[in-house]
């Protein structure tokens, strides 16, 4: 059964980088030139990190479900083209790792 559940996520995960790719060269025609974040794309980021370092904590959902929606948000930002959603993706892993060590126990 788990290696079903190990084929949803790549699928899922893979699905993600498909539509984050296609999705960027609509939006950005040009090579990566931009220096402001992307506010959809890092709520995006922040939430699939969230969800794939702290999904014990969500309780009124499954595991599974729970990772499969972060592998779909987190392929979908580093899906995107080279140079954008790597600061997305810096600032969603650094929020998702402060909630997870502040909420294990690590520190006390």
């Amino acid at each position: 059964m788990e290696e079903l559940y190990y084929m949803i996520y790549i699928l899922v995960f893979i699905i993600g980088l498909i539509a984050g790719l296609l999705l960027s060269y609509k939006k950005h025609m040009e090579p990566y030139i931009m220096s402001e974040i992307d506010i959809p794309s890092l709520i995006l980021a922040i939430v699939g990190w969230f969800f794939l370092l702290n999904h014990g904590l969500i309780r009124f959902a499954s595991p599974v479900i729970c990772l499969a929606i972060a592998f779909l948000f987190i392929g979908y930002v580093i899906g995107r083209r080279p140079g954008y959603g790597r600061r997305e993706t810096a600032i969603g892993i650094a929020i998702a790792a402060i909630v997870w060590i502040s909420t294990s126990g690590v520190l006390f």
